[in-house]
């Protein structure tokens, strides 16, 4: 396998960057409604994603950073992103997510990876603006995927996918190895494999040679 591309939050990460900053804001119980349906495929992941941001106008800067710095990788991720990167296997997260959150959650482990591709939260210089802009709002993983392997010359079929939403079922689709973590009922049936651990993943990313 050549690229391995990772869906964030819930799949690398057990924290909900959204719901760590609707926390900030006083609104994380209506961020947890939006974000189960649209991970439930009720609603299109832009609409929700939309919805959430709204609900950020006027957070300061300063307790945006303080939810972001709370983001942190599922134990044992930083160990498959280091053999991964040894091995010379190209690593992506591809997230709906913030690209600062990410970020945030790597740097805490030392860890790095080769590709993000993210979304952002605009900034007046002060407060956020209940905006939200980025290639993964109505662009889909698949066509990022498919980009992505195209850049790096490698076959579909020598391309790994592992997410648990709904807006992760494109990229999941079109991979040469779709792996569920957890996934949510809608996902399931379109999963190769299915793992509730990162020990688990490791296994089989070290069975398809990309660790």
């Amino acid at each position: 396998m050549k690229i391995v591309a990772f869906d964030f939050d819930g799949t690398l990460s057990d924290s909900e960057m959204t719901v760590l900053l609707g926390k900030q804001k006083g609104v994380a119980d209506q961020m947890e409604d939006i974000t189960a349906r649209a991970m439930n495929d009720e609603i299109s992941y832009a609409e929700s994603l939309r919805d959430r941001a709204a609900l950020l106008e006027g957070l300061p800067l300063d307790e945006a950073e303080d939810a972001f710095s709370e983001v942190r990788l599922r134990p044992g991720a930083a160990e498959i992103l280091s053999d991964l990167a040894e091995k010379g296997t190209h690593v992506a997260i591809l997230t709906g997510g913030f690209e600062r959150g990410v970020q945030a959650a790597l740097d805490r482990e030392g860890v790095s990876v080769d590709t993000i591709i993210a979304n952002r939260l605009p900034n007046d210089g002060e407060v956020l603006t209940g905006e939200v802009e980025g290639p993964l709002i109505e662009g889909t993983k698949d066509e990022a995927l498919e980009s992505l392997a195209k850049e790096q010359d490698a076959d579909m079929v020598n391309t790994v996918a592992v997410g648990d939403g709904a807006n992760d079922l494109p990229m999941l689709e079109v991979a040469g190895l779709a792996v569920g973590f957890e996934p949510k009922p809608a996902v399931a049936p379109a999963c190769d494999t299915i793992v509730s651990h990162m020990n688990e993943l490791h296994d089989i990313l070290a069975t398809k040679n990309a660790i």
